[in-house]
């Protein structure tokens, strides 16, 4: 059973500025950014919806952490867009991390895959990992930069 505090959580993103980024699946490369850009783990919780997804995506591709200040929507830049249910472990018992505030993947997929299309109908250039497959993200972190943003 899920807390109230676990049930009003939004759809959550860490953003990380990166000069390259790819993610592989199986040995081979699905994903990747074609010039410096932002990487986006992507995770969900049960409540979210629609709304949530596109209101994060709005808030991600208008984030100036691009160097000058600079957004995706000011620059072009690309986004990686990938997956990760491991945003809402719950590690505040013991050394087990329990995963009941992350969606189930019926309710994660199609708003992980809303988030993209969100990013993409306002212009911006994406590619995506393989919901649920074992990826392997690669990335130089640029400055570094690292975001949690919730929608």
């Amino acid at each position: 059973m899920l807390s109230s505090a676990e049930e009003c959580l939004p759809v959550r993103a860490v953003v990380q500025r990166a000069s390259e980024a790819s993610v592989t699946v199986a040995g081979q490369v699905v994903g990747a950014l074609s010039a410096p850009g932002l990487v986006v783990l992507v995770g969900v919780t049960h409540h979210d919806s629609a709304q949530n997804a596109a209101a994060l995506a709005r808030k991600v591709y208008h984030l100036r952490i691009l160097p000058g200040e600079r957004s995706c929507a000011d620059s072009g830049a690309p986004l990686l867009v990938i997956s990760q249910f491991t945003l809402y472990a719950d590690t505040s018992k013991g050394r087990r991390p329990t995963w009941q505030a992350a969606a189930p993947r019926e309710v994660a997929e199609p708003l992980v895959t809303a988030f993209a299309d969100a990013l993409r109908s306002l212009g911006a250039s994406v590619q995506t990992g393989v919901f649920g497959a074992d990826m392997a993200v690669a990335l130089v972190n640029d400055g570094p930069v690292t975001l949690i943003v919730d929608a």
